[in-house]
């Protein structure tokens, strides 16, 4: 019997789903996705804490105390405070970005779930986003499709969507490298 192939490996793997197993374990896997989706706004929202999180300069106690202090604010706690502080400790902060994404990857599996990364230009209302999950729908034949949406202002329009490995580019950037570039061609 061939085992399952892995949806995340390495080390941002390996921590993602020691998480996971122990949020199943005490029946906790939408207190942890919900408080490490709030630390992940977070990121998103700070380039201090980014740069705290990814930085080799400060040391792991400075890290920890920074981030127990963070997480104290945001009432972030229970297991999920207690992963991002032993990350944080460990002087694996520096991968929390993929060890989140990865936990997020293993509960959309065991959902039945399919994850899309959606890429826009600017912030989209609910109507627009209503759209695309109904064209992955469309597209995937899945049951659900939860959407991780991030904004780029440099793709200048359109969007980029990458489901697992599949990835399809429709930004105004890649069409006008794709123009540029056949007009150097044609010269």
């Amino acid at each position: 019997m061939a085992a399952e192939e892995p949806i995340i490996s390495g080390m941002a793997g390996r921590y993602a789903t020691a998480l996971y197993e122990l949020a199943h374990e005490a029946k906790s896997i939408d207190a942890v996705k919900g408080d490490l989706d709030r630390f992940s706004a977070l990121l998103n929202g700070s380039t201090d804490l980014v740069r705290l999180v990814r930085s080799p300069v400060y040391t792991a106690e400075e890290q920890t105390k920074a981030i127990d202090a963070v997480l104290g604010k945001a009432k972030i706690g229970g297991l999920a405070g207690k992963f991002i502080s032993t990350v944080s400790s460990n002087r694996r902060l520096f991968a929390i970005r993929e060890m989140i994404s990865g936990f997020n990857a293993l509960v959309s599996k065991a959902r039945g779930e399919t994850r899309a990364e959606v890429t826009v230009a600017e912030k989209l209302d609910a109507k627009h986003l209503d759209t695309i999950k109904e064209a992955i729908l469309a597209s995937t034949k899945q049951k659900n499709v939860e959407l991780d949406v991030k904004i780029d202002p440099a793709i200048l329009g359109g969007l980029k969507v990458k489901i697992g490995s599949r990835m399809i580019d429709a930004s105004l950037k890649t069409k006008l490298n794709s123009i540029r570039n056949a007009m150097k061609e044609i010269r």
